[in-house]
């Protein structure tokens, strides 16, 4: 029996949560289509009005989408874990992920003495009282946001779980479900499936290499948006940077739009290999977010985070009454890591090793006549004129890689590859297949 006739349910509440249920067993797939609504209301002996209102409980929760006039689709990455969901795309056995966009764990620093020496400070177990931001941690984290021209004179700054959750948090003080975010287009992808399950709508702003365009920034503000999420460096998926210029115009356009909240993302951190152009400071509300999972190691949730005092002070209320603090084990352990001399140089020549095996690739991609985009980062954009073609073509050949429909509302197709698990001598075969899978009728490069 198809997955749409084993929907139940008389009122929208019971329909949505059949469908939701559905997802969870694994009768629902990523992308697949629900039935049209009036096909459905006449299968259930309901309302259409019923079954639309049950597609909107459904779309608010972060488990379906609108795509037009192709009706409704479970989301990629739908807003409910179940006992098949999974954090990445599945990956075929032997081949080489190219998907997934973390850091290259043979690059990270190592921790073990780190922790044996937090395990040796720590002294005394913390009672909930004497929880929350270090300030050791804040006032090492001060001059190092400063030196790349973060305006922390007058900020208040704290530590989250990560870099996520700080936008969560930040956006949940500031916005109420339906309001709109201004978000890079393409864009990070976890930031869409937020936005989806927080009940807030998508803006897309085109980036090019120099990071989002200002004009298309300046209508996304007049259309009425409450905050606009910007990726400093290292912007995911295509790998732009803002640059001085650039940041010259952007912030003329957010000083035009004084109370709308500005979230600066700066998750690659110490491995951007370009300088900061920081955009903060021009709007009332502001957000800047350093995350360590990047330079350090995904397993280190915790980011630095500082803005104005009253959406600081907002974040850590919530936070009192939530979660309540992020580890002093691990707020300790960063600490130490900054303060390491053979971390900081390991992490350099990480980001010096990303670069060239960043730049390798798009190289060999161009000589091939294949447009690829990373100016800085792990990862690289590809364009391609057939996002399932190509995919299905890598993964062919051995090659796992991330759909670009995972990271973009508007802009043109693409698929997005991850540098990190590349070894230099398998670039030229991997750029043979990548132009291959890049134009429709090619055909496949012989394996090297």
């Amino acid at each position: 029996m198809p997955a749409q006739y084993q929907v139940t349910g008389s009122s929208a509440a019971a329909i949505s949560a059949s469908i939701e249920a559905g997802v969870r067993r694994g009768d629902w797939s990523s992308g697949d289509p629900l039935p049209p609504i009036r096909l459905l209301a006449d299968h259930l002996r309901v309302s259409p009005a019923t079954v639309a209102k049950a597609y909107q409980e459904l779309r608010q929760r972060g488990i379906v989408e609108s795509v037009g006039r192709q009706g409704t689709r479970i989301r990629a990455r739908p807003a409910v874990a179940g006992s098949r969901s999974a954090l990445r795309l599945p990956v075929p056995a032997g081949a080489l992920d190219l998907s997934a966009g973390d850091p290259d764990t043979r690059l990270l620093p190592a921790l073990g003495r780190h922790l044996r020496a937090v395990s040796e400070e720590v002294g005394p177990p913390l009672g909930y009282a004497a929880a929350g931001a270090m300030p050791e941690l804040i006032d090492a984290a001060r001059p190092r946001l400063a030196a790349d021209g973060v305006p922390v004179d007058d900020a208040a700054i704290t530590v989250t779980n990560g870099t996520l959750d700080a936008i969560e948090r930040l956006l949940t003080a500031h916005l109420r479900p339906g309001d709109s975010v201004a978000v890079e287009d393409p864009g990070w992808a976890n930031l869409l499936d937020l936005l989806a399950a927080l009940g807030l709508a998508a803006v897309p702003v085109a980036v090019d290499d120099e990071g989002p365009l200002p004009e298309r920034l300046a209508a996304a503000l007049a259309a009425g948006v409450g905050a606009a999420v910007i990726t400093t460096r290292a912007q995911n998926p295509t790998g732009a940077a803002v640059s001085a210029e650039r940041a010259v115009a952007l912030r003329a356009v957010l000083a035009r739009s004084p109370d709308v909240l500005l979230i600066e993302d700066d998750h690659a951190a110490e491995l951007a290999g370009v300088p900061l152009h920081c955009l903060c400071g021009v709007t009332s509300a502001w957000a800047f977010v350093r995350s360590a999972s990047k330079p350090f190691g995904p397993d280190l949730r915790i980011a630095v985070l500082a803005g104005d005092e009253a959406t600081i002070a907002r974040v850590v209320g919530r936070m009192r009454i939530g979660a309540g603090w992020v580890s002093t084990v691990l707020q300790r352990l960063l600490l130490r890591l900054w303060r390491d001399v053979e971390a900081t140089a390991r992490i350099t020549a990480a980001g010096a090793d990303y670069d060239r095996r960043r730049r390798a690739l798009r190289e060999a991609l161009t000589a091939r006549g294949v447009r690829a985009r990373g100016a800085t980062g792990i990862n690289i954009w590809i364009d391609v004129p057939d996002e399932t073609r190509a995919v299905a073509t890598l993964r062919d050949a051995g090659y796992a890689v991330a759909p670009g429909s995972l990271f973009r509302i508007d802009a043109p197709p693409g698929v997005r590859l991850t540098v990190s698990p590349l070894d230099d001598d398998a670039i030229e075969g991997l750029a043979d297949r990548v132009a291959a899978a890049a134009r429709p009728g090619a055909v496949p490069a012989p394996s090297r």
